[in-house]
């Protein structure tokens, strides 16, 4: 579930906790979902299982997750926007435009600059995880 970049210079347990949020935006996890245990993302990634539960206590303080003394991690609360579900007008349209931006030879970086770009215009002085 989890991809750490080590080299990317965020902690890891805010990794975790930013897939995590991510996820709940896009849907891919919803109210009830049981997140891995700190043992099974140990496994998959090499992370400290301290690590793991540092990231879910960050979560649990959010609102977004609950310990269940037993029973595991628990999403509480969804993030996701009926404007981003898979099917949404929005989403279609920028899957579009991610297409018109390949075949115009845009590279990864290049869109991504461009997002940072215009995203500063139209949300000035807020950041882009």
């Amino acid at each position: 579930m989890f991809r750490i970049d080590r080299r990317s210079g965020v902690a890891t347990y805010l990794q975790i906790v930013r897939q995590v949020e991510q996820a709940l935006r896009m849907g891919a996890l919803e109210e009830g979902d049981r997140l891995p245990t700190a043992a099974q993302v140990a496994a998959a990634t090499k992370v400290n299982p301290n690590t793991t539960l540092k990231a879910y206590r960050e979560l649990e303080r959010a609102g977004l997750a609950e310990v269940r003394q037993g029973a595991g991690t628990f999403i509480t609360r969804t993030l996701a926007q009926p404007q981003s579900a898979p099917d949404s007008p929005l989403r279609a349209a920028l899957a579009d435009w991610m297409g018109q931006a390949h075949a115009a030879g845009l590279t990864g970086q290049d869109v991504v600059a461009l997002f940072h770009s215009a995203f500063e215009t139209a949300y000035p002085g807020e950041a882009a995880d």
